[in-house]
């Protein structure tokens, strides 16, 4: 999240200067802007502006990584799961939607009606960013849905932009893309020098798209569509860190490039493209992005003619009230009839709060004001709009998480198992209607978590059927590097109904949880290996391992292990007598948290 926040805040900045630059000295803002840059040899010659530049180029490698996080999301993201997917899904096409809607009704007198993609999008960098900076404690649920959100946005904005916004259109350029991207695609099976070509490739389609009449930021997004993304391969991490033993045994040239390819080659070139291109983004191509789109001239007379513009008014109306209604509304009707997955910490109230965040609509919707519309009085009237309207649902957004972190007090906070125990979701051990419930979030890499094991199976002697254990995840990934490992590995086991059972081959070996560690603690339980090791890079052991860390988060869990007896938090020790004194201590009536 720190460099969510940086990147915001230099965006902020970037945006700023571009008002001060605009305000101060008009001429020199635009004659540098329109400064032009000519490329090319002999005949093929490519004449640019610097703002053409900076919208055409350098904006498809910022839609370029807007593609990865869509291509990582469907294959093995938040969206894999369609009960997962169908609320930010519904919820995105809803805040399509509305503010488009609203912007016709109001701004329809303006004569500029077909300008409504401007307030279709949300701009993802300012919406995390401003989530870092504003949102709710243990925010971790509502972020997912954000990001899960803003990506089924992107792809409709983006589409929006092709579809409607495209003038000139020749076919012919279309076809030699296609054949680029279909190149693209094939050079995954090369056994090396891949980046020169996907380089090389990724610059002839540019090319065809920008002769084509599409707009060229859209070959960044076919492209990355064709990316290949995977989770990593137990035997290629494996082979990566025997060179890597290799290399430290007898340190040479040759081993170390040996042991540096195997550990990039372990992981997908989408992650990889992500991590390398996500600094130059966040730091350099939005910045400018905002320093030659958002100078706009904000005088007296100005002001009161954008105040007074239907054009500004829909833009504001749109953004504002038209995204939060819009995903807001639709998430309560899906809650209503209870379809869809929304998870403990994301509830109506936090919803709103990033309702009102997704109205930030500023790169995307600057970038179609320059589409959409032709007059410069009117193309001011719009950035103010969009300024005006960022402003606003920034300020909104503030208001309402603080009033949803005001209704619940510090002392309440993790006090109460936010997920009841559900039988069929569950780890648990004992009779499944006992009248006691003893909860723990645990790491298997965790020396007090093994200790609480020898405790609990004490207490389980000492009650007998009165008592359930359940299990629940949460790794401390920063002091314990194979805990998350060891966590997806006893989801996989437990799609064969061996959860416990491979718990206990974690906890006995403690120090050995590689992924051969693993596989083979697979084999002497006489799993199906095959299908554990398939299931171990499968979307659902992640999601659910991940789901119980942000139900860690929302009760504000930070060490391990931690105990909830009959679904209210225990503190103190747990030592077998600590914990069969807290569930004599408690109450006849209290609740066994079953769904």
């Amino acid at each position: 999240m720190g460099r969510t926040r940086i990147g915001a805040l230099l965006l902020l900045l970037s945006t700023a200067a571009a008002i001060v630059w605009a305000n101060v000295s008009a001429g020199t803002y635009s004659g540098f802007w329109e400064t032009h840059l000519t490329v090319g040899v002999g005949d093929l010659q490519l004449d640019f502006t610097l703002h053409a530049l900076v919208n055409d180029a350098l904006m498809a490698i910022f839609f370029f990584t807007v593609g990865l996080e869509v291509r990582r999301e469907f294959a093995i993201g938040e969206l894999t799961s369609w009960s997962r997917a169908v609320v930010p899904v519904v919820a995105a096409v809803a805040g399509l939607a509305l503010p488009a809607l609203l912007f016709v009704l109001v701004a329809a007198p303006s004569g500029h009606a077909a300008a409504w993609g401007v307030v279709i999008s949300t701009d993802t960098a300012f919406l995390v960013g401003a989530l870092a900076l504003i949102g709710p404690r243990g925010s971790g649920r509502l972020r997912v849905f954000l990001l899960a959100l803003a990506v089924v946005d992107d792809i409709g904005a983006l589409s929006i932009i092709a579809l409607v916004y495209t003038e000139d259109f020749t076919p012919m350029p279309l076809l030699i893309a296609a054949v680029g991207l279909v190149a693209i695609y094939l050079v995954r099976y090369l056994r090396g020098g891949r980046g020169p070509i996907y380089a090389t490739l990724a610059v002839v389609v540019w090319l065809a798209f920008l002769a084509s009449g599409v707009h060229p930021t859209l070959a960044g997004v076919a492209i990355a569509l064709l990316v290949p993304v995977y989770r990593p391969d137990r035997r290629d991490v494996e082979h990566a860190l025997e060179l890597a033993r290799t290399f430290r045994q007898s340190p040479s040239t040759e081993y170390a490039r040996a042991a540096a390819n195997s550990l990039r080659e372990s992981i997908s070139i989408n992650e990889r493209l992500q991590s390398a291109y996500a600094p130059y983004v966040a730091y350099v191509i939005l910045p400018l992005f905002a320093l030659a789109n958002a100078g706009v001239a904000l005088s007296p007379e100005i002001l009161a003619a954008a105040a007074q513009s239907p054009l500004t008014w829909g833009i504001v109306v749109g953004l504002v009230a038209g995204k939060m209604l819009g995903i807001w509304g639709s998430t309560g009707i899906l809650r209503a009839l209870r379809i869809g997955e929304f998870g403990p910490g994301l509830g109506l109230d936090r919803i709103a709060g990033g309702s009102a965040l997704a109205g930030i609509g500023f790169t995307i919707s600057l970038f179609i004001i320059d589409l959409a519309i032709d007059d410069p009085g009117a193309q001011n009237e719009a950035r103010v709009g969009v300024l005006g309207a960022s402003v606003l649902a920034f300020a909104l957004g503030a208001v309402l998480f603080r009033i949803s972190d005001a209704r619940s007090t510090d002392d309440e906070v993790g006090q109460t198992l936010v997920r009841p125990v559900d039988p069929d979701r569950d780890h648990i051990y004992g009779p499944e209607d006992a009248r006691y419930t003893i909860v723990e979030y645990g790491d298997f890499q965790c020396g007090f978590c093994l200790k609480a094991s020898g405790s609990i199976q004490e207490v389980m002697a000492e009650v007998g059927p009165d008592l359930r254990y359940v299990w629940r995840h949460a790794p401390l990934t920063q002091q314990h590097p194979n805990a998350l490992a060891g966590a997806e590995a006893s989801e996989a086991a437990a799609r064969q109904g061996r959860f416990f059972e491979f718990e206990r081959g974690l906890f006995a070996d403690q120090d050995n949880q590689l992924p051969s560690d693993i596989v083979r603690l697979a084999e002497r339980l006489g799993l199906d290996v095959p299908r554990f090791e398939r299931d171990l890079v499968s979307p659902g052991v992640a999601t659910r391992v991940r789901d119980d860390m942000f139900d860690a988060e929302a009760m504000d869990i930070t060490s391990v292990p931690t105990f909830f007896i009959n679904g209210r938090r225990h503190t103190g020790p747990y030592d077998a007598r600590s914990l069969i004194r807290a569930l004599q201590t408690d109450t006849e009536g209290a609740p066994t948290w079953t769904r």
